[in-house]
């Protein structure tokens, strides 16, 4: 029995949202839709629950509600999280020169540009990689690279290698645990968990930024008064 008869909708969550009713409602076709979707949150659209369904996707298999080998259900996610970051790469790529040929503009400076491709080319390797677990930028990541015009060749290799760990891993970890009880039973905490543990890294990530924000706030006018006693001739008495 699909293991969606026997669990509820997730409260927290609408109901598009939920992996299992997704996997569901793709019926036969349920490969195609699960890369799409996979697809789609790599390139262009964040708000799709990429890792509950490859986890949910994997414990399908399991459990045989999705009726093909593990290895080609990894195989066919990577391949469809692979292409996604090769559109948004190339979305980036294209766009970004025109949102930033006037200098003026409100949002968009050549400033960020020149910040993003700099920080690409410091920590682009492990930025692409780990990327790939955190919601919304998985997707941004590949604008930004394609904006910073970062070098292709060193982006497609390092996405290669996230795609893989992202879209293949969670997918036979999902496979793995399938069958012990305890994750059947507790299927809808675990989702709301993959959640938040997703999130984690950006929050900590927020609250440091802001942390340091505040402290260069109240480090700045001290060093403005310093700067201006400095410029205040002597009197030589």
């Amino acid at each position: 029995m699909i293991l969606a008869e026997t669990t509820t909708t997730l409260a927290l969550m609408p109901k598009w949202f939920n992996p299992e009713y997704l996997l569901t409602q793709f019926g036969a076709y349920v490969i195609v839709g699960l890369c799409l979707v996979i697809f789609i949150e790599s390139s262009i659209f964040p708000v799709l629950p990429g890792d509950s369904l490859l986890f949910t996707a994997g414990l399908f298999v399991a459990q045989g509600s999705i009726h093909a080998p593990l290895w080609l259900v990894c195989l066919l996610v990577s391949v469809a999280a692979l292409l996604g970051n090769v559109v948004g790469y190339f979305i980036g790529y294209k766009a970004g020169p025109a949102l930033f040929k006037r200098p003026d503009s409100r949002f968009f400076k050549q400033e960020y540009v020149d910040k993003t491709h700099a920080f690409l080319e410091k920590h682009g390797p492990k930025a692409v990689v780990l990327a790939r677990f955190v919601p919304f930028v998985r997707t941004f990541i590949t604008w930004i690279a394609g904006v910073g015009r970062m070098d292709a060749k060193k982006y497609f290799t390092y996405t290669i290698i996230g795609g893989i760990l992202w879209a293949g891993g969670i997918t036979a970890l999902g496979h793995v645990l399938g069958n012990i009880s305890f994750i059947k039973n507790n299927i809808e905490a675990i989702f709301i968990l993959i959640v938040l543990v997703s999130v984690v890294p950006l929050v900590v990530k927020y609250a440091r930024n802001r942390r340091e924000r505040k402290h260069a706030a109240a480090k700045a006018p001290a060093e403005s008064d310093a700067e201006v006693t400095q410029r205040i001739p002597r009197v030589e008495r």
